[in-house]
């Protein structure tokens, strides 16, 4: 018998494609799926439409679950709520408004069998436009193992990783996440500390515990960009108003791991980009494209003083933090 799969479907105010989601998951060719929706306090009817799908579709699963919650207590919240439900040895994250191709969770399960040194693995993912059809296809993501400047480089190590996060996050391909439970349980699950960021504390708690981040160069997961995602925000600024919200993750998470030098570059950026907050200064203009250069390099001295320390010193430029 296949081994079992947890598909852990996070859902919020997701009742316009939750059951293109669920379908997707009962048309996979893996056999052995338990599910888990764990929703975040939605206040249309997202719950009552997958509960009602669950009741016709039920039992093709081995086991289906729907998590509630009264308050709305963000993402990675919603996550760790929903991983409690878990008993499988692997764990997919589609979000309610995702779906995975056919062959996602075979795929998957076929390429950790065959390289069983893999907790955590991520693959190609294809970004379409509202709705999943040809004439709205936009491109897919993937990550560039050949190249060694990329964080999936097929000679990187965890700790190499971990270095690399530390500085931004480098994972854009999220959605197609398929995670060891294990592996998860030993960092803590999700951050709650930070409702508005899940991925980036993750892959920081696991690079540095030794889990190398593993890349399948093939697209297993279908991305919607539309515009009451949750993540879409930024889009029309200079700098994601995201940005201005993070300052306590990188006061725990990376500024004390950084560099002396590369975590005052970071701060005099964080201080000069104060003036993007407001609104006319973060519009995607000619002019504030250039501010935005003069004030965060040009008139930044801690870019001048990295830059000429990678010049002087031998080997640096293939350091992590000075790539």
């Amino acid at each position: 018998m296949d081994n079992l799969v947890s598909v852990v479907v996070v859902t919020y105010q997701s009742s316009s494609f939750i059951i293109e989601t669920l379908n997707s998951i009962y048309n996979q060719t893996w056999g052995n799926i338990e599910l888990i929706v764990t929703d975040d306090a939605s206040k249309d009817n997202t719950v009552a439409l997958c509960k009602d799908w669950i009741e016709k579709n039920g039992d093709r699963f081995v086991r289906t679950v729907v998590v509630e919650t009264e308050t709305n207590s963000g993402v990675p919240a919603n996550l760790n709520r929903g991983i409690k439900e878990v008993t499988g040895e692997w764990i997919s994250f589609p979000a309610g408004d995702d779906t995975l191709k056919t062959g996602c969770i075979n795929d998957n399960m076929e390429y950790v069998e065959e390289h069983p040194d893999i907790c955590v693995l991520f693959s190609a993912v294809d970004v379409y436009k509202d709705t999943f059809t040809d004439n709205n296809y936009h491109r897919t993501i993937k990550a560039d193992p050949d190249s060694l400047y990329s964080i999936m480089s097929l000679n990187r190590t965890a700790e190499s990783q971990y270095k690399m996060l530390l500085l931004s996050d480098r994972i854009n391909i999220t959605p197609s996440l398929f995670l060891k439970k294990d592996a998860l349980i030993s960092v803590g699950g999700f951050d709650e500390r930070f409702k508005l960021i899940e991925d980036h504390p993750l892959w920081l708690n696991l690079t540095k515990n030794g889990y190398k981040l593993y890349y399948m160069d093939k697209a297993t997961v279908n991305y919607r960009m539309h515009s009451s995602a949750i993540n879409n925000t930024g889009n029309n600024h200079l700098v994601n108003p995201n940005y201005f919200r993070l300052e306590s993750f990188r006061r725990i998470y990376t500024y004390p791991n950084l560099p002396l030098d590369i975590r005052l570059n970071q701060r005099f950026t964080w201080y000069i980009l104060q003036l993007f907050k407001n609104e006319i200064l973060n519009r995607k203009t000619k002019l504030n494209s250039f501010l935005l250069r003069l004030f965060t390099y040009y008139l930044n001295p801690f870019w001048y003083y990295v830059r000429a320390k990678k010049q002087i010193i031998k080997g640096l430029k293939s350091d992590e933090f000075y790539m």
